[in-house]
């Protein structure tokens, strides 16, 4: 029975750079550096803290958290196909949108249909 030190293990900043998390090696090393990146539950803050397959990974990217097991370690930051077969994802599904509220037009100035969209959807104002 292999022991846990004989297991194959690749730096934490490489493997997320590798698995297409992140444009840049270090951009990934600021990610780790930061709060909130755990590995197996622990919380790490190197960039060079190890991780191998059967690892559970956690860590903020953006507005979402993104919970992953990673399944291979990588030889290479290959294309994303190659990239997804580093890892399971196991992230909790993104919150529904909210609709309760118009979202802004991009445009600028709503036209007159807009107008009439958004005050269908308000609720009765007493002026």
């Amino acid at each position: 029975m292999p022991d846990a030190t004989s297991r194959e293990t690749i730096r934490l900043d490489k493997w997320l750079w590798h698995a297409r998390f992140v444009k840049t090696r270090s951009l990934a090393a600021k990610l780790v550096s930061g709060p909130g990146v755990r590995i197996n539950t622990l919380s790490v803050s190197k960039p060079a803290a190890q991780v191998g397959a059967g690892d559970v990974l956690t860590f903020a990217l953006g507005a979402r958290v993104v919970v992953v097991r990673v399944l291979a370690c990588g030889q290479r930051r290959g294309p994303a196909p190659e990239a997804q077969t580093l890892y399971e994802d196991l992230s909790p599904p993104p919150p529904p949108k909210d609709l309760s509220r118009p979202v802004p037009v991009a445009g600028g100035r709503p036209d007159k249909r807009d107008r009439r969209r958004f005050a269908a959807s308000a609720p009765d104002r007493l002026d």
